[in-house]
């Protein structure tokens, strides 16, 4: 009834660089907000529960995105066949 899916090191491997990006862009996000209105700089270690909740946020919009161009890429090829 249900088949079994493995998980390959290369797929895991892609899913934490795309993560690991996702962090480095909210890291940047918190980081231009902290040059730009002229803040402390300990905000970069306090506000790292909001950085973690936006990069959750970029997480899940990339995932919506792939999704998206797995579901073209999908309907492309079913139409050219």
């Amino acid at each position: 009834m249900f088949k079994d899916f493995t998980v390959t090191a290369k797929q895991i491997t892609r899913e934490h660089l795309i993560l690991l990006g996702c962090f480095l862009v909210a890291l940047g996000v918190n980081v231009f907000s902290i040059i730009r209105y002229s803040t402390p700089w300990t905000e970069v270690f306090t506000q790292i529960g909001y950085v973690l909740i936006i990069t959750a946020f970029f997480y899940g919009l990339s995932i919506i995105v792939r999704l998206i161009v797995w579901g073209i890429r999908l309907l492309i090829r079913r139409w050219k066949a």
